[in-house]
């Protein structure tokens, strides 16, 4: 079913301004919600208002790129530019850097280890243990691990060719000629679904709820009847889970 944005999408001229201010005026709550959940996982430090800005431009590429032609809604294609600007402005930054991103990856590696030698879920003290880290710096890097669930460099996709082919894959399946794209995406997915299959129940909950369902930490844990902060550990705790797997199945750079 076509929309009326598509519809006019479809008719707009590139230099009818006046339309594309009025898309970008309807989609910006968009930006903004897309924005304050991202921003859920940073320190105060990092400035909001930056990040919104960003979030409008990459709004303004999904009006000036969107194909009416292709199956998918324009609401699809905007949420996934608008996530994908932000997040590559916070990568721009070196936001994580290298020291971070290195914990991150050992933190991952230690929950494979301590789970497979123990049989069971491994507690945030044995893994902090593990890491020779104090409870302090071992919750810092596990929130700072779920700001980007897996880059486009994790998956051998650093070119702008590259990233533009798998964004297309993924949001028109079977719309693409880039075997290597079609079949990424593929494992991908098949390999998420059945992992968070394994989720403890409570993780599985979140996941749907925060990427299926597209709700704040603030409304799962209304539902869930839990704080904010103990949704956002739970997230946390899904997503390393989640990216260990993939990188033992070789889906992510090990």
């Amino acid at each position: 079913m076509t929309t009326a944005v598509e519809t006019q999408l479809k008719n707009l001229d590139k230099g009818d301004h006046t339309l594309r201010n009025q898309i970008i005026a309807e989609y910006l709550p968009y930006v903004n919600r897309i924005v304050n959940r991202i921003a859920t996982h940073l320190p105060p430090t990092v400035e909001i208002d930056d990040l919104v800005n960003v979030g409008i431009i990459g709004l303004i590429q999904a009006i000036e790129r969107y194909d009416p032609s292709r199956d998918n809604k324009f609401m699809t294609y905007a949420v996934f530019r608008i996530k994908g600007a932000v997040l590559s402005e916070l990568r721009s930054r070196d936001f994580l850097g290298r020291t971070t991103r290195k914990k991150i990856r050992s933190l991952e590696k230690a929950y494979l280890k301590l789970e497979q030698k123990l049989g069971r879920e491994a507690k945030d003290e044995e893994v902090a243990r593990e890491l020779d880290m104090n409870l302090d710096q071992f919750y810092q890097v596990k929130r700072m691990s779920s700001i980007s669930f897996v880059s486009f460099e994790e998956i051998g996709y650093a070119t702008k060719e590259g990233k533009e082919n798998f964004i297309s894959q993924l949001l028109s399946p079977g719309d693409s000629h880039d075997a290597l794209s079609m079949t990424t995406v593929k494992e991908i997915k098949n390999a998420l679904a059945e992992h968070i299959e394994k989720l403890p129940e409570k993780e599985k909950l979140v996941v749907s709820m925060y990427y299926s369902d597209e709700m704040t930490m603030k409304e799962i844990g209304k539902v869930l009847d839990i704080t904010e902060s103990r949704v956002s550990q739970i997230h946390s705790q899904a997503v390393i889970r989640l990216r260990a797997k993939l990188r033992k199945d070789g889906l992510i750079e090990q």
